[in-house]
């Protein structure tokens, strides 16, 4: 147990996923083609360590139709990894794959591995829940369940989860707070979640998710139905919240890649073209297609 910026956080260890088996942890080994360089992080010390994330040969299908084609992808562990590529290539597919919602669709099938640290998610012993817990997913489209007040989409999750013993309210103030949205909702908690602005709506998923005190966060698209003020919002908050947890952002806007991400994958046709850190991937990429596609030839 640890204690964060905001309170009380209980800090999720990768054998917390485990279905009654124990597990000795290993240092994952080291990556030869990894291509990116650590972000510069001078000055700045993290509220907490969050966990890494490793994708080995990701391979989705929906179907027979191969959507995610063998990908080696490391997301560094508090860190912002955008990922970018036309609509279609797999980008989406490849980031449900990590927290195993690909394979709540109907003949979606994955393989390969996904490692959270150093255990593979996937594996037979791994408890599904737990994965979602520790992986928390926010949607282009803002979902508040629509019954529900602001204080009680917040709760949903600590509701189901052992967190969730005692009273609720200091730690949903703190979720909402981490949100950036207490100081907006704080005489509302008991009006409907879905009477918020878009915006608003977005940060209150976002605190839904960082309630359960994930070790990462995965955001598809989030500001794609927002107006540009609130886009910024969500923006000031990933960079706040990467001090705490492991960040990847699906995204279309480059300028919101550049803005946020400390490193950028591009993707094409399910495969991964190549990663590094933004600013090279923006300004002296390496493959053709890489700089055919942020300079806007094609996509």
């Amino acid at each position: 147990m640890k204690d964060g910026p905001i309170g009380e956080t209980a800090e999720m260890e990768p054998d917390d996923l485990l279905q009654g088996s124990a597990r000795s942890p290993s240092p994952p080994p080291a990556r030869p083609r990894e291509q990116a360089q650590p972000a510069n992080t001078a000055g700045t010390v993290p509220a907490r360590a969050g966990l890494s994330v490793r994708l080995e040969q990701l391979r989705a299908f929906y179907g027979d139709a191969e959507q995610v084609r063998g990908v080696d992808l490391d997301f560094r562990a508090n860190e912002v990894t955008a990922i970018i590529g036309p609509s279609g290539c797999g980008k989406s597919t490849m980031v449900r794959c990590i927290n195993r919602m690909h394979e709540e669709i109907p003949g979606a099938r994955t393989e390969g591995r996904v490692l959270l640290d150093d255990l593979d998610v996937y594996d037979s012993a791994v408890d599904v829940v737990a994965v979602r817990r520790a992986i928390g997913m926010v949607f282009q489209k803002p979902n508040p369940f629509p019954t529900m007040s602001i204080f009680d989409n917040v709760a949903a999750g600590l509701r189901l989860s052992a967190r969730g013993r005692g009273d609720l309210h200091p730690k949903v103030e703190a979720a909402l707070r981490s949100a950036g949205l207490w100081e907006e909702v704080a005489e509302r908690l008991h009006e409907p979640g879905a009477g918020l602005s878009g915006g608003q709506q977005q940060r209150l998923c976002i605190a839904r998710s960082l309630a359960v005190d994930p070790e990462v966060i995965l955001m598809d698209e989030p500001c794609s139905a927002l107006d540009p003020i609130a886009t910024l919002k969500i923006e000031e908050l990933i960079d706040q919240l990467k001090t705490r947890v492991t960040i990847v952002i699906v995204t279309h806007n480059m300028q919101q890649a550049a803005r946020v991400a400390d490193r950028t994958a591009f993707m094409l046709g399910g495969q991964l073209v190549e990663v590094g850190p933004t600013q090279e991937i923006f300004t002296n990429p390496t493959d053709s297609r890489t700089e055919e596609y942020v300079t806007g030839k094609f996509g």
